[in-house]
């Protein structure tokens, strides 16, 4: 997959689209600064964390439009963004400790959690129409209501470490445990369970339901958050609990995030290339333009809510070389 082309106009895919295909070519989108998670808002426009410049960005699918807004808290490190069901988009600050909400016209609102230091990472909008958090230094999974309400809860396991966080069609929200070495399950009223992996040390990062039911994560490769760990795989794990790992070829590196595509299939990104995951845990990469990617966030939506709502673009944020890329499914 290789250079740059028209592509056809974004738009939400239907029932009747089924399943799709990817043109093969990468698509790319400049930008002034590197964005780290991307999400798509009702309206069709990508928003976007700019961890480095410490704003958020918007920008139309045809790349006009560009506008970036100053997060009030400096250095604040913006993480993970996702669409919430007031409309709004909402994202973490990682340095923080606070969670942020953005009007569609640019207007930021911050809501501390229980802590500066609680690290807050993945969110995602649950079924019941809440924005949940994973607290990484905390150990605690957080819900916050539309009008900024926070309630925490304390994963059973101490300093789990959760990383990353999705919502799942079971109702329930899932995530990973990183320094514990589980996937956990929270339902809406703060009941968890912690399911542990089959081989100690495999680093469980990003998590996304799947097209399948089932909810699937990557695991993670090499030192991250101090910890050395052997992951290199991603995982699928069942409302029930049955995990089934698959290795990716590509040895060395880290996969990073993960998310549903518009073909049935998950996708994750790994260095310069992204990775195609089917539903029976067949895995094939494909290097980004020039190889000179460093491929982060990956989304054809919100991708951390069930993938019930994607456009026929899958896009990749390029934080290293300020661009958004993406691949348009026909």
């Amino acid at each position: 997959m290789a250079g740059a082309a028209e592509a056809q106009e974004q738009r939400w895919l239907t029932p009747a689209d089924g399943r799709l295909a990817t043109d093969g070519e990468v698509h790319e989108i400049a930008l002034p600064s590197g964005p780290t998670t991307v999400a798509i808002a009702a309206d069709g426009t990508l928003w976007f964390t700019l961890s480095q410049a410490n704003a958020i960005g918007r920008i139309d699918p045809d790349g006009t439009g560009f506008e970036e807004y100053a997060i009030p808290t400096p250095d604040s490190s913006p993480r993970i963004i996702s669409y919430g069901a007031d409309g709004n988009m909402w994202f973490s600050e990682h340095n923080s400790g606070k969670m942020g909400r953005i009007t569609p016209d640019g207007e930021i609102t911050e809501f501390a959690l229980s802590s500066p230091g609680s690290q807050p990472r993945a969110i995602a909008l649950a079924a019941d129409g809440n924005i949940w958090v994973g607290m990484f230094a905390a150990g605690r999974i957080g819900r916050i209501t539309p009008d900024g309400t926070v309630t925490e809860f304390d994963i059973p396991t101490p300093d789990s470490g959760p990383r990353a966080l999705a919502a799942g069609p079971d109702g329930n929200v899932w995530f990973s445990e990183f320094r514990a070495n589980r996937i956990g399950r929270i339902t809406p009223d703060g009941e968890i369970t912690e399911f542990e992996l089959p081989r100690p040390g495999s680093g469980p990062g990003d998590i996304t339901a799947g097209a399948d039911g089932n909810l699937w994560f990557v695991e993670l490769g090499g030192v991250m958050d101090g910890l050395a760990v052997d992951g290199n795989r991603v995982g699928r794990i069942t409302p029930e609990g049955v995990i089934t790992e698959f290795p990716i070829p590509s040895e060395g590196g880290t996969p990073i995030n993960i998310a549903a595509g518009p073909d049935g299939n998950v996708w994750y990104t790994k260095g310069a290339a992204i990775g195609r995951v089917t539903m029976t845990g067949e895995i094939t990469e494909f290097p980004i333009a020039d190889g000179q990617a460093r491929a982060v966030g990956i989304s054809a939506g919100s991708d951390r809510q069930p993938p019930d709502r994607l456009v026929n673009r899958l896009y990749v944020t390029d934080p290293a070389n300020n661009r958004l890329v993406y691949l348009s499914f026909d």
